[in-house]
This record gives structure tokens, sequence and C-alpha cells, in this order.
């Protein structure tokens, strides 16, 4: 591989975990596969969790771990993402091509397949899987990585050593973009990594993309070029709408809302997610922000009908104008 491909690289493959010991936070899931790896007594399985936990990035460590760094170039493994083939023409084709052929040298007698996002194949390329995993359980073993493992049907779910990946930590995330960012010698502040984590729900894939794009804008990065990069409102903006609203100001929360959806550009929907996420701060009663909260949930319905954004945002804004002059006057 030469200088320019290991430079142009996405971050996510440029810092993906070479070995197990370097996956985050999966401490059962990878002792289980450490043990597997001294005894080469390598099951089917399938690794279960959340988008962006690390599944992808374990089967090719544990590949890495078990053929060498050349696994790949050298035939021993191979990944086919499911949701791009689906139908039950990729099991028959290439699904059976790479399981039938028989390896040949090396220390470990089988090949190994990771069928990425498994769950999107269809009940027939379910049931076409099964079969081929009975009969090319010698010469390959079958790695399926699904982020909802009901989707698989029981007969495949029964011939695999199940894994199940948790949701990585706040602590881990964070941890693992600091370390990044040193790397590659971006600034990045607090306040910028805890927007990353808040909007990155879990998904380490997620935060360190966004965390990619950010730095083609600035090798310092905030909090205000996260929120750029993502296309959110950030929490200030919102907050002085709604404080605007709530003292009656209606004229300058309109021409603020105005800006966010006409110079910023932002969608009703991202701004409807923003003022649900600031509700919970707002010096109301649970009961109304209840209603409240059913009352957002109506707008971005109508917003998602066809009604004009402006108009069904400004009601909102109305609404909570009312609540709040009602807990003032209760004063």
């Amino acid at each position: 591989m030469s200088l320019e491909t290991v430079t142009t690289l996405p971050w996510v493959e440029k810092y993906r975990p070479k070995t197990l010991n370097d996956v985050v936070n999966q401490e059962e899931v990878i002792t289980s596969l450490k043990n597997i790896l001294k005894t080469k007594a390598v099951p089917h399985m399938l690794f279960a969790g959340p988008p962006g936990v690390g599944k992808t990035a374990t089967a090719h460590a544990f590949a890495r771990d078990l053929y060498g760094p050349n696994y790949i170039e050298d035939g021993w493994f191979v990944e086919i993402n499911a949701s791009d083939e689906r139908g039950i023409q990729t099991i028959r084709d290439k699904v059976k091509m790479f399981a039938r052929q028989i390896p040949m040298g090396g220390e470990v007698g089988f090949k190994i397949l990771l069928l990425d996002e498994s769950d999107q194949l269809t009940d027939d390329a379910q049931h076409a899987f099964r079969r081929v995993m009975e009969q090319y359980s010698s010469t390959c073993r079958f790695i399926l990585a699904a982020n909802y493992s009901n989707r698989i049907i029981e007969p495949i779910q029964s011939r695999c050593a199940v894994f199940r990946f948790r949701p990585l930590l706040k602590k881990d995330i964070i941890g693992r973009i600091k370390w990044i960012a040193e790397q590659e010698k971006l600034e990045v502040d607090d306040a910028a990594l805890e927007t990353i984590y808040e909007f990155c729900e879990g998904d380490m894939r997620r935060a360190i993309n966004t965390l990619q794009a950010a730095a083609s804008i600035s090798r310092k990065i905030d909090e205000k070029t996260v929120y750029y990069i993502l296309g959110y409102v950030s929490r200030g903006e919102i907050r002085k709408i709604l404080e605007l609203a709530m003292s009656g100001n209606f004229i300058q929360a309109r021409d603020e809302l105005r800006k966010l959806i006409y110079v910023q550009g932002l969608a009703g929907s991202d701004i409807v997610s923003a003022i649900y996420r600031e509700l919970f701060y707002l010096d109301l009663s649970e009961e109304d922000k209840l209603e409240l909260i059913d009352l957002l949930g109506e707008v971005d319905y109508r917003m998602a009908e066809g009604g004009t954004e402006e108009v069904q945002l400004m009601a909102f804004l109305a609404r909570l104008a009312a609540k709040s002059k009602k807990v003032n006057v209760g004063r």
C-alpha cells in the first residue's frame, strides 16, 4: 500500500483496530474470541449490536490475529455487505463460490466470510445461506454482523455462537476521539467533544467521521464547527428563541427562527429535534412539558405532511408563551 493511499484513507479505516487488543469496550466479547484463537476451534458466529460499536472491526481484527496481517490479500477472509446485495442470488453466487474453495497452505484449514448487515437479507436468502453453512462448514466459517438479531431466522442463529456487543460508553467514545485528534494534531475543545458524543449516540464510526469532517474546516474544532458539520442547531440558538417566546417577544423570536430556516438553511425537522432536547431544561411544570412534547410531535407530523415550517413552529412557540404566561401569573 502506497504512502498516498495510507494518508488519504478515511479515518474510520485508518484508525480501525488492528488486533483484538485494540477493540474498545467489548471486554466480554474480546475475552471469548481470544479463547477461541488459542484453540483455533472457530465456530460460526453472530455479532449482534447497534451500529458503530465495533462488530465489523472486531471481525477483521479476529481474522488478522488468526491468519496474520495479509489475511485479505492471501484469500483467507472476505467481506460481503448484505445491505447492498440482499437477495438469494448473492448467496448462490458470491457466498457459495467463496465457501466451496478449499484453502491451500497455512496453519488454519478454513477461511472466514463476513456477512455484514446480515439482518438485511431476505427470508429466501437466509434459508439459502443456512444450507450453505451446512454444506461448507469444513472449508469456511461464517461471521454474521447484524444490528437486529431478531431479524435473523432461528435456524441460522442456532448454528452460531452469538456475541452481543453493547453500546459504547461516553468515556470510550470521547477517549478515542481525543486520541485520534492527538494523532492528527487537532485542537478539540471539551464542548466540541460533548457535542460529538451527544449527536452520535454511541456510534463510534459516526463520531470519527464527524471529527474528520470538522477537521476539513479547521484544525481548531469547537462546538460551533461541529454543529455546522452536522447541520444541527446549537443549543444556545434554540434556547434564545424559546426564551424570547416565553417572554412574549414574538417578533424577535420569529426573526431568529427565520434566520435558522432561511439563512442557515436548517430543516424544520432538525429544529424540532433541537427544541425537544431543550424542552426538558425550561422552567415549566412536568405536566406542561408533557403537553408541549405532545404538541411538538403534532408539529413534526404536520411538517412531514407538507405544512409550512415557519407557521407550524410559530404555532408551537405561541403555545409555549401561553404556558409561560400562566406560570408567571401564578407566581
